[in-house]
């Protein structure tokens, strides 16, 4: 099985952690959120992993090395497209067309998920929603009586499902998935601007494909900073068993409260950290109270009481006692 994450889009909705870096790469619980998707697939899932592809923008070498090292910790083949214009998912997908064969998972790399991950050997695909007060800025899907998916609905503005897409999608032949995404480019059906991917979904069902709806327990958002603090708490009680807290931590009269995440190197002196925290690798915390928040790596934290916090990579905060959201290399006296 193959599994796509398209990833192209920097995440404005995030600024300013995704200037410095894309909106995937942002660690949540001292892991990238990319990493954290296509493991929790990985791990979910009964069919090996052979190949994960990859839809980027311009996010130079580097990135695209550090993405196949993610695919190669989990003994599958990292690929890397690019989606060089903002055209659409199913554009985003079509990207990927040389990958687009066999069984296909793809997974948009914004949201983080806990579900039922089992195949249905029966079904054309699975696509995993989530029930929601307010369908109305979500693509929903509409169920038959037997439960087989008959329609996808962007954003409908009158009550027409409360099934959410999630944005994770299986199928069990990813060809014919590749023939309606193009089917989409090459007649212009475009909505709003771009090519939508429930336009090939609807065009499959259709044809006869049956779409069964995957069960989904946690569905964590990424889009902006307080729903990545969210997620950061909830993947942090999802891992407490786990060790979280780095052997070498340096800890002089202060206390952690678990669960939290403490990387490499990490000095905390005078100060009370948790719960609900992730302290990237290389940063300090001197007399100050922390909980609730993300710090990245290698930021300086002092005389300080943070909570529901965000704080970039090389960040110095000497003196603050609020909610707080800054980016790499800021400062704050």
């Amino acid at each position: 099985m193959k599994i796509i994450v398209p990833m192209a889009g920097r995440g404005s909705r995030l600024r300013p952690h995704t200037l410095t870096v894309p909106k995937p790469l942002v660690p949540v619980g001292g892991k990238p959120i990319v990493h954290r998707l296509v493991q929790d697939i990985a791990k979910t899932s009964s069919e090996k992993i052979e190949e994960i592809a990859f839809v980027i923008g311009d996010f130079g070498k580097e990135v695209e090395a550090e993405l196949i090292k993610v695919a190669e910790k989990l003994g599958a083949k990292g690929s890397i497209y690019y989606q060089d214009k903002a055209l659409g998912t199913a554009h985003a997908v079509l990207c990927a067309a040389e990958s687009l064969s066999g069984p296909v998972v793809v997974a948009f790399a914004d949201t983080l998920f806990k579900a039922d991950f089992t195949l249905d050997s029966e079904a054309d695909g699975i696509l995993w929603v989530k029930q929601i007060d307010d369908p109305s800025s979500f693509g929903v899907v509409k169920l038959n009586d037997e439960g087989i998916i008959t329609d996808f609905v962007e954003k409908p503005e009158t009550f027409v499902s409360d099934l959410a897409m999630i944005g994770i999608y299986y199928f069990k032949d990813g060809a014919k998935l590749k023939y309606e995404l193009q089917y989409l480019i090459d007649n212009g059906i475009i909505k709003g601007g771009e090519y939508q991917l429930p336009d090939a979904l609807r065009n499959l069902t259709k044809k006869g494909a049956q779409f069964k709806p995957g069960k989904v327990t946690e569905w964590l958002d990424c889009g902006n900073k307080e729903v990545t603090v969210h997620t950061n708490q909830r993947v942090l009680e999802f891992d407490k068993d786990e060790p979280l807290v780095s052997p070498d931590l340096v800890l002089k009269n202060s206390i952690v409260i678990p669960p939290c995440f403490i990387g490499e190197h990490v000095v905390i002196e005078n100060s009370v950290v948790g719960p609900h925290v992730s302290l990237g690798r290389g940063t300090t915390v001197n007399n100050s109270v922390i909980t609730n928040s993300i710090v990245q790596q290698n930021a300086m934290i002092a005389n300080s009481n943070l909570q529901d916090s965000m704080i970039g990579n090389y960040a110095k905060i000497l003196s603050h006692g609020k909610v707080i959201s800054i980016g790499d290399y800021t400062t704050i006296e």
